[in-house]
């Protein structure tokens, strides 16, 4: 059965509907369709839904939701967001069910849905009388009921400002009245409760909020005002109050995202601004409306996902943020998934938590190579998700596949071949190619290839080319056609990085490679390299030391082989061009220069005949065995002795051999017989096997020097001896044995005369030595102090020479310009008295001596030689130029043209030439003639 509840929208909903400027109901405001209020808040008696009388089907038109479309609800149809209620045509409420065990408050949306596909939507909030709901501390209301004078009941109700209408009248406490003898109890204060405030209310405004009045108006003025943030403070002149009425307006829509609350203080004074109540706070919230839709941080996000990943895999996470009160429905966002592009292998491979914004994998079969990118459109809507009510916004997910190796590398063929030639190595005989669909360049396309079986030597290796992925055959040991003509490998590819689990091997990952060895001809090799063989020295030329002969590797070629010499450095052997047969040309000396440690080396060279041509070398090493065939010789060659016969004295002398072990020492030393006076002057006594000590035998032995002979034996066999010879010096000594330089001179077979006269020698050229020297330094010094040759006032370096002045033209004749003709005959000057000389005549006078320059004159002396010579050119009058008038140019006894002093310079006026002044001494003479004006 259908229980009627009647909600009772308080005077809240009324006055913020219908208020007008004067606090009087509107009685015809302005039509704008839609509900009078986008939430109703409504605190309603749990007697409501518990009793049976008034759960009836029974309604109180007063008791409805206000709605208007402006064309007076025709077609309108209502409905509830919540099964327990339902709405009537005329916006009533009703209870579908009981309801007595309603826990908290009810939220729920009641929309309208007009004939022309509008539709209205506004938030119906219910909450029971004395039920506790959360609030801020202290707000607590306390009811009043009943008439002054009468028992009051109380009733405490914990309740959220959404829930609170505010009052018609708030009136200002009534202060106690103390006096000396009553106290009078007064009625209790009242708790202002907030006062809520739709966000973005469309007016008209002012809007009155509130009435705020003092019991203390009847005797009294009052004036009343509001302090606060939104009343004198920034921002100022949010909400009004009458100063008379003391009725508070908001006077703009208010924005709940700039400012959620308002804290005023109510004040009222007398007319002379005293106090006359205490002020009262007020609490002014700001109800939230939907007008602000979900944001995300980017347009576009991205993420991945491996290929194959189960069906809940966690891909990425999107988030967007609503302004609006996430604690009611305006700021609660919901999250769906609009599109996915493209639609394989389903069109909802992906799904996308409602709440939280994460979007998993749905369905199984992502796969790189078929599809490696997903784009995804996302919504987002507030409302908690409501399509018809609430606002959205899209956003793109773009959603990698990552790659796995899921795909075994296959080789492109079951067999591969190639060729190599024989004895070659890092050369690459053939390329195997492989088939990866994984993602190119990375681990899981990179192929690793192994030789697993045909190759247990090492022959071959394959290299990746970390371009294309082909597996390069090189050759890293070199083969031998006449070992293996071919050989059979089985090759494997792997990736770099393991495959996935679950995915086998394929078995085109398995190919043979034929490799073919192709023979070449191979150069002859000596099998012995080096060959020793052991001879004694001296043997005779044509002996046949051994046979060095060469293989030919190529046993599959018939090919001849011939030999040469190739280094033989003593020219001591010759060689059989086919046979290899060595024979020695020369006798072999082991104590030749060319023998290292009784080794003599030579090197030849042999040759085959095939195409083409190909040649070894091999080393041939004799080792020579030593024969006595050189006698020792004496060392030294030269020393020296005293004069007087001197137990310690001698000379130890030894013997060299250039023979080896057992031809050599112990040595044998002994004086000849021959001539006498060897054995009677010397003697000599062994010391031990290579050393003895040569002494004098006799007291005395004159100084000089003495050649001893000396046979000296080696222990070969047979042995050999030498007869050396050994220059002794014998000289006077000192004290302590050794020669005086006068003596070793002595010795040396220079008389004291001799010596005096190198000494006097010596000093004469020295002498001569600092002579020179002397005299060098004079030389420079007089080359320094002599004067110049010439008067420094002579000297044409840097000077101005002035050598005559030019007169005035033609105009300026007044010498004899006949004097320069050339006469016609030589007459006059024949008659002339002598002493009188003709013009450009050298006079017939004796001519004047000159001095003569010595033939070696001293350096010195060459300045007054120039002075005289230059002397006597200046008294001689015979030397030219002669001291007469000269003829330059003879023009005849007249001009053919005229003269050329009429002629005017181009320029007109005076020029000035004072400039000529600054241009330094050498232009001072033509400053001084063009300079002075007109006065010259």
């Amino acid at each position: 059965m259908k229980t009627a509840l009647v909600l009772l929208l308080t005077s809240a909903l009324q006055q913020a509907a219908f208020w007008g400027t004067n606090g009087d109901l509107v009685s015809k405001a302005p039509c704008r369709p839609g509900f009078s209020q986008s939430s109703y808040s409504v605190l309603i008696s749990r007697d409501v839904l518990q009793s049976q009388s008034i759960i009836k089907d029974t309604t109180v038109s007063s008791r409805k939701v206000w709605f208007d479309d402006c064309m007076e609800n025709e077609g309108v149809v209502f409905q509830s967001g919540d099964a327990r209620f339902s709405v009537g045509t005329d916006g009533s409420i009703y209870t579908q069910r009981e309801v007595a065990g309603l826990s908290g408050p009810v939220q729920f949306t009641v929309t309208a849905s007009g004939p022309h596909t509008h539709v209205w939507e506004t938030t119906v909030k219910l909450a029971l009388m004395g039920q506790p709901t959360p609030s801020p501390p202290g707000n607590q209301i306390r009811v009043e009921q009943g008439k002054e004078g009468e028992r009051k009941e109380e009733e405490e109700v914990k309740a959220s400002p959404e829930f609170q209408a505010p009052p018609t009248v708030i009136m200002f406490p009534r202060q106690r009245e103390m006096s000396s003898k009553v106290l009078r109890r007064q009625k209790r204060d009242w708790v202002i409760p907030p006062i809520n405030v739709p966000e973005n209310s469309r007016g008209p405004f002012p809007q009155m909020l509130v009435s705020i009045r003092s019991d203390q108006d009847r005797n009294i003025s009052i004036r009343y005002s509001i302090t606060g943030v939104g009343a004198d403070q920034p921002p100022n002149e949010v909400f009004s109050i009458d100063p008379v009425a003391g009725k508070m307006f908001v006077t703009k829509p208010l924005d709940r995202e700039r400012r959620s609350s308002y804290h005023l203080r109510a004040h009222a004074v007398n007319m002379n601004g005293e106090r006359v109540e205490s002020p009262i706070d007020l609490y002014i919230y700001v109800i939230d409306m939907n007008d602000n839709r979900p944001e995300f941080k980017n347009q576009v996000y991205n993420g991945s996902v491996d290929e194959g990943s189960k069906p809940g895999t966690f891909v990425m996470h999107l988030a967007a943020f609503d302004n609006d009160d996430n604690t009611t429905a305006n700021g609660m966002v919901r999250y769906r998934i609009l599109s996915q592009t493209p639609h394989s292998p389903i069109p909802n491979m992906f799904t996308i938590n409602s709440e939280t914004g994460d979007i998993v994998t749905v369905a199984a079969g992502l796969d790189r190579e078929k599809v490696s990118q997903y784009s995804i459109i996302v919504q987002a809507t507030d409302m908690e998700g409501n399509l018809n009510f609430g606002l959205s916004n899209t956003a793109t997910a773009i959603i990698s596949v990552t790659d796995i190796n899921d795909n075994p590398p296959e080789l492109t063929s079951r067999t591969f071949s190639g060729e190599v030639p024989e004895n070659r190595v890092n050369v690459v005989v053939a390329n195997l190619t492989v088939i990866d669909r994984d993602q190119p360049h990375s681990p899981n396309w990179n192929a690793v290839y192994r030789i697993i079986s045909g190759d247990p030597i090492g022959h071959f290796t394959i290299i990746t080319d970390q371009h294309t992925n082909d597996g390069m055959v090189t050759v890293v040991k070199p083969v031998d056609f006449e070992q293996n003509r071919a050989f059979m490998l089985t090759v494997v590819v792997n990736n770099q990085a393991p495959l996935a689990s679950g995915i086998q091997s394929s078995l085109q990952s398995t190919s043979g490679v034929t490799i073919s060895v192709v023979d070449i001809n191979e150069p002859p090799y000596f099998p012995t390299n080096p060959k020793s063989i052991r001879f004694e020295e001296g043997v005779p030329a044509g002996t046949s030391l051994t046979t060095f002969s060469a293989s030919d590797p190529d046993r599959f070629m018939q090919q001849s082989i011939r030999y040469s010499k190739l280094a033989d450095p003593a020219d001591w052997l010759s060689i059989n061009n086919t046979n290899g047969q060595i024979i020695t040309t020369a006798t072999l000396d082991r104590e030749s220069i060319y023998v290292k440690n009784n080794i003599y080396e030579a090197t030849f060279l042999a040759v085959d005949n095939g195409s083409p041509m190909a040649s070894g070398t091999g080393t041939l090493q004799i080792y020579l065995i030593d024969v006595n065939d050189n006698a020792p010789s004496l060392l030294p060659r030269e020393s020296q002795i005293c004069e007087r016969i001197n137990r310690n004295a001698g000379i130890n002398i030894t013997a060299a051999d250039t023979d080896t072990d057992p031809n050599v020492g112990p040595f044998v030393f002994e004086l000849p017989t021959f001539p006498a006076s060897i054995r009677r002057n010397w003697t000599v006594s062994r010391l031990n096997g290579d050393y003895a000590r040569l002494s004098l035998r006799t007291q005395y032995l004159e100084p000089g020097v003495y050649e001893v002979p000396v046979i000296v034996t080696d222990s070969g066999n047979p042995p050999l001896s030498n007869r050396s010879i050994i220059k002794v010096k014998v000289c006077p000594c000192d004290e302590n044995g050794d020669c005086t330089l006068v003596g070793a001179v002595a010795a040396a077979g220079l008389g004291t005369g001799a010596i005096i006269a190198i000494l006097i020698c010596i000093i004469i050229l020295l002498s001569m030595v600092l002579v020179f020297v002397l005299w060098m330094k004079r030389r420079e010094k007089e080359r320094q102090t002599k004067q110049l040759l010439i008067d420094p006032e002579d000297d044409v370096r840097d000077n101005i020479l002035k050598y005559d002045e030019e007169g005035g033209g033609e105009e300026d004749q007044d010498y004899d310009l006949s004097q320069l003709q050339q006469p016609d005959s030589l007459e006059h000057i024949i008659s002339k008295p002598p002493g009188v000389r003709r013009v450009d005549e050298r006079p017939i006078i004796p001519e004047s001596q000159y001095p003569i320059r010595p033939v070696v004159p001293h350096p010195g002396d060459i300045g007054d030689f120039i002075n005289e010579g230059l002397r006597a050119a200046d008294n001689d009058p015979t030397a030219p130029p002669y001291d007469s008038l000269l003829v330059f140019d003879y023009e005849g006894s007249g001009s053919t043209v005229g003269s050329v002093s009429s002629l005017n310079s181009s320029s007109t006026g005076d020029q000035d030439y004072d400039y000529l002044n600054d241009w330094g001494p050498r232009f001072k003479k033509l400053a001084d003639m063009y300079g002075g004006g007109d006065d010259e």
